[in-house]
């Protein structure tokens, strides 16, 4: 098992654990979560051996093999298959002796055996399709795998970390934010893989759902201490409301969002244009008795206001080839986007969800059919790469400063506050900011603007759960439309009232649930499990008729070939007899009593018949040599 005891570690004049005690038996798996900075990556590093405790002890069984997911990845022109084999430092050594005992001229036989027994007691010989499968299952396309691996960008070469951890024979996996980088598909899939690792599992996530699905208890870090939760995320979280929720101050304010939300619902349950938005309050309702004081020491106090006008409908495409060039990804889109619009949108990776929100949002243009904007349509748009086009060299407040040239310093300092930019910190450069703090500031970025539309592509990549819960929150007050395509199915399922499928060149409504849709994606793999079995058949199938005729014409060949192949062996029968003799021989020849005057007559016999073998020798190999380039002449 694993245990810290009374262990403190100290940055700078910060303590990041105080005197923390935990205890982890072997088989757990553990979600390990906190604020950003509570100190998650540096417990990371002590269970790794990286950094040493100020005080207190760690033990961890000393046979273990650790692995782990490392968050960077340096230039490589290895393949990415290769890569992620190499996760496998035993089947990488084994090799490696295998291939120096080889070139020894004077090798061990003895020693390779052992070799190759020991390879096949690591099941090595099915490396290669291990390996193939952790791709294809983090969503890499076919051939990727052959592609080296500074071809990728930075998500996808996460990726490829993700899947050398995953190939690495462990009893401790430690994962940090394993989802980040992960569409829907490959997020469900590594979900799956995680329940079936029989080993111990940490990992630091901040996507709840994963948690509930995956984790038998949650380890928080809180106050420098190490608090231990038993069960996934959602019993931490109830838990947790329970010892808030007797503060009376917590009481309170709960009591003050609920009165609130209640309040919404009443006023608007009734009106057509805001029923969804009153359900998704009903639903907000349902759970926040039991979960609400969880979250009363939010720094996150953040709405999205809409914009006042709107148009009807805020958006139309119809007829709509999108793609890229020449290439049409969708075909016939239909799509109109209204103030009441919840939408999530779900699809294989690769199907064209990109392209799609690429088309929403204004970059990518139609390749046929029509788009109307509404007279009052104004976008709310956030993606990845509007992080990295953040200019660093400014702060929070002077982004929001440049959207409105007029707003009071204080204005903006409090609407910055929302998004826990407080004091100077909203004033300082965000050169140094993580990748948190940078889309919170886009999505602030968003919220000054009042759109009435929001299309958010992965908004929780980089956010905490606290962060994740506000945006949720958020998300279901605003009221206009929006349109996510995300992987945290915690968001989706909280903040949109139907799915869009995008698959198979088309856009189409996806009647049911997230639950539905994996068994959909499940029912789609089967497919094509299955018409790749088909087409094996086939291949096997044509492959037995072409094997036919390639052995009727081998045979027709050899019957042409026989006597050449007949004469080739008689004459090899002959050198080989010649060679042997004239071997006997030198050897009577080198024994000194062959030289005496009794032996005479008996030497000269050996030398004339060793004159004699030595011309047949030479004529028999130049008929060898001739019959040999008839016989190859005839093969061509």
């Amino acid at each position: 098992m694993i245990q810290l005891q009374n262990t403190s570690v100290q940055r700078g004049t910060k303590f990041l654990l105080d005197g923390a005690d935990l205890t982890i038996y072997p088989g757990q798996k553990v979600g390990l979560i906190g604020a950003n900075g509570t100190g998650k990556s540096t417990l990371f590093q002590l269970l790794l051996g990286k950094l040493h405790s100020d005080t207190g002890t760690l033990d961890i069984p000393k046979q273990w093999r650790v692995a782990h997911m490392a968050q960077e990845v340096g230039h490589t022109s290895r393949s990415a298959l290769d890569y992620v084999l190499d996760g496998d430092s035993e089947l990488r050594r084994l090799e490696q002796e295998i291939a120096t005992a080889l070139q020894d001229p004077e090798h061990n036989g003895e020693q390779l055996a052992h070799l190759y027994s020991d390879m096949e007691n690591i099941h090595a010989y099915t490396a290669p399709s291990r390996a193939q499968q952790l791709l294809n299952g983090l969503g890499f396309a076919p051939g990727d795998d052959k592609r080296p691996v500074s071809d990728f960008s930075g998500g996808w070469r996460i990726r490829l970390n993700l899947a050398q951890a995953l190939m690495c024979p462990s009893d401790l996996l430690l994962l940090d934010e394993p989802t980040n980088h992960l569409d829907l598909d490959a997020t469900l899939w590594l979900e799956e893989w995680l329940k079936r690792y029989p080993g111990t599992l940490i990992i630091i996530s901040h996507d709840r759902d994963f948690l509930d699905n995956i984790v038998d208890r949650i380890v928080n870090i809180e106050k420098q201490k190490l608090d231990n939760y038993s069960g996934n995320y959602s019993a931490f979280e109830r838990q947790r409301a329970e010892k808030l929720a007797q503060q009376q101050a917590s009481f309170e304010k709960q009591q003050e969002r609920i009165a609130h939300v209640e309040n919404y619902i009443r006023r608007f349950r009734a009106q057509a244009t805001k029923a969804r938005q009153a359900q998704s309050r009903i639903k907000e309702l349902e759970r926040m008795e039991k979960i609400a004081p969880a979250h009363i020491d939010s720094p996150f106090t953040f709405t999205f206001k809409c914009n006042d006008k709107m148009s009807v409908p805020l958006v139309h495409i119809a007829r709509a080839d999108i793609g890229y060039g020449t290439k049409v990804v969708l075909n016939k889109v239909e799509l109109s986007i209204r103030a009441e619009t919840r939408v999530g949108l779900l699809g294989p990776n690769g199907a064209g969800k990109s392209s799609l929100v690429k088309t929403l949002a204004g970059s990518l243009p139609l390749l046929a059919g029509d788009r109307t904007n509404g007279e009052h349509f104004k976008l709310g748009y956030f993606a990845q790469h509007q992080l990295e086009a953040l200019d660093i060299n400014a702060s929070a407040a002077l982004h929001i400063q440049r959207l409105a040239p007029q707003a009071r310093e204080q204005e903006i300092r409090d609407f910055l506050g929302s998004f826990d930019f407080h004091g100077d910190r909203a004033f300082e450069p965000i050169t140094h900011f993580s990748g948190g703090e940078k889309a919170r500031l886009a999505l602030a970025i968003i919220a000054w603007e009042k759109p009435n539309v929001l299309l958010l592509d992965e908004p929780t990549n980089h956010l905490d759960l606290e962060m994740r819960h506000a945006l949720t929150m958020a998300l279901q007050e605003f009221e206009g439309a929006v349109i996510v395509v995300s992987h945290d199915r915690h968001l989706l399922r909280n903040t949109v009232n139907e799915f869009l499928l995008v698959a198979d060149g088309s856009v189409s409504e996806f009647d049911g649930d997230l639950e539905d849709y994996y068994k959909w994606m499940q029912q789609q793999k089967t497919n094509a499990a299955t018409a790749e079995k088909e087409t094996a058949i086939a291949s096997e199938s044509d492959s037995k008729v072409d094997k036919k005729t390639q052995r009727q014409q081998s045979a027709a060949q050899r019957a042409q070939l026989k006597p050449l192949t007949n004469k080739l062996k008689n004459l090899e029968s002959q050198l080989e007899k010649l060679q042997k003799r004239l071997a006997e021989i030198e050897t009577l020849l080198g024994d000194s009593s062959i030289y005496e005057d009794k032996n005479k007559t008996k030497l000269q016999e050996l030398l004339a018949e060793q004159g004699k073998l030595q011309a047949q020798l030479e004529e028999t190999e130049e008929n060898w040599l001739m019959v040999s380039e008839e016989l190859e002449a005839a093969s061509q």
